[in-house]
């Protein structure tokens, strides 16, 4: 069995086929680019520091421990063959190219990729923030602006230095912006002539609500409890360029800014078009209930990159035929699950079982102590929510070892001050050894000089 992708699904498929599978039934080889799976919810609290990164991540081989892990990245899917053409970090030192392995049984889950728009400047100072590296990065950009506000004798530089841009209005972008600017405002107080006041957030929504999972009530209430906090909230509004660090808004808006961070949404992951499997309009895998791509034998996919029909929806609702489950970290876990459950099934000649499962509700955080809920029904805001969030992405955390430690941590966080340290230099670590060992920065090589003129000519 070939398992494609190593988040959610990938993870959680290949854990649950190492546990039910006996001893020869399958071999299971897992493909992932990193060597961590990457707790995602957990992003926004890792960027304000209230978790360790390494806490964030869970290790594939400690974890998938009877399961082959290659750390590669899929470039092609021939189906037909039965054979996935993979770029491991062997194949790229060794220059031999690409590998093929052989398959079976393929489960493609390789999540999603962000989406983004050919906004002038976007791909040369946007920040995204989907990875742990993006979160720790965007943490110490935050700090680092701070830093360069509070030294900068030139109020232009402080003004872009000291506002933030966030484009998206999911989860992803409040929540981020949330903790962030928490803090910031908390990290303001250690310098002498910066303060909360002096920051810019601004927060661009091309649609007309945000947190649209947690219903249009909590939305609202995110909207006045943000704008509360001086946090400028633009709804359907676009970004249109963020050229020259100047955030040009679609309402004619411009923001000096040092600090665009995009989380406007993603799409699935290249491979799927790299692939000769069914997808549908979005891009995403065509499915059945049961898991299976629709149409093709030995093949199976969940989470991002699968279009999963909703068979909880009733058929008289509007919109109800056709639903597909929403492309989310709720769905892909328990997808997971089931698929772990079907794939063990088909090897063994059993009945399949079909996906089904209604919506418990969503969490989201919007700082400490702060934060809404719509669950089973109920509207819930403030400290309640928060408090909510926080038990909920505990108990789903994979490890017992990782949920001791993220209990250790918040417990040590609440009662010791936050940390307000910025590790630029982490992404850049040989930076000081090649100073000292250059002697600074090297000067361009020269041009070299013209050719004196040849007998003959002018």
């Amino acid at each position: 069995m070939l398992v494609v992708g190593g988040g959610y699904v990938g993870m959680y498929t290949a854990l649950g086929l190492q546990r039910k599978l006996r001893s020869g039934e399958a071999e299971v080889t897992v493909v992932t680019p990193e060597p961590y799976m990457t707790y995602q919810p957990f992003l926004p609290e890792a960027a304000a520091g209230s978790i360790s990164p390494r806490h964030v991540v869970v290790p594939l081989r400690r974890v998938l421990d009877r399961c082959r892990i290659v750390i590669g990245e899929a470039r092609r899917i021939d189906h037909a063959k039965r054979t996935a053409t993979v770029t491991t970090l062997a194949t790229a030192e060794e220059g031999t190219g690409d590998t093929e392995i052989e398959y079976d049984e393929l489960v493609l889950a390789p999540g999603s990729v962000s989406r983004t728009l050919p906004i002038p400047g976007l791909a040369d100072y946007g920040i995204g923030f989907k990875t742990v590296e993006e979160a720790i990065g965007l943490r110490n950009h935050v700090i680092e602006q701070m830093d360069i506000a509070s030294s900068t004798r030139d109020p232009a530089i402080r003004d872009a230095a000291l506002t933030f841009v966030f484009v998206g209005g999911g989860y992803a972008g409040v929540e981020a912006l949330g903790e962030l600017e928490d803090m910031a405002r908390y990290a303001a107080r250690y310098y002498h002539n910066v303060k909360p006041e002096d920051m810019k957030w601004v927060l661009v929504e091309a649609s007309d609500r945000i947190l649209p999972e947690v219903g249009p009530e909590m939305g609202t209430y995110t909207i006045r409890e943000l704008r509360r906090r001086n946090i400028d909230v633009r709804m359907e509004t676009r970004l249109e360029s963020c050229e020259n660090r100047v955030a040009v808004l679609s309402d004619g808006s411009r923001f000096p800014t040092r600090t665009v961070v995009w989380t406007a949404g993603v799409k699935p992951h290249p491979v799927l078009a790299a692939s000769d499997l069914p997808r549908n309009e979005r891009g995403r895998l065509r499915c059945t209930a049961f898991l299976t791509v629709e149409g093709v034998e030995h093949a199976w996919a969940a989470g991002d990159a699968a279009a999963v029909p909703d068979i909880t929806v009733a058929a008289d609702v509007p919109a109800g035929p056709g639903r597909e489950c929403a492309p989310n970290a709720q769905h892909a876990v328990r997808q997971a699950r089931q698929l772990s459950d079907n794939l063990v099934a088909a090897l063994r000649g059993e009945v399949l079982t079909e996906y089904a499962h209604k919506y418990a509700g969503s969490v989201a955080s919007l700082g400490l102590h702060k934060g809404v809920a719509h669950i089973y029904g109920r509207k819930i805001k403030g400290y309640p929510a928060w408090f909510m969030h926080r038990a909920y992405h505990l108990s789903r955390v994979p490890t017992f070892n990782r949920k001791m430690r993220v209990l250790a941590e918040w417990t040590l966080s609440g009662l010791f001050k936050r940390e307000i340290v910025s590790l630029g230099s982490l992404e850049h670590p040989r930076a000081e050894f090649e100073l000292a060992a250059g002697g600074g920065p090297k000067d361009p090589t020269p041009p070299p000089a013209p050719e004196p003129p040849r007998k003959g000519q002018d």
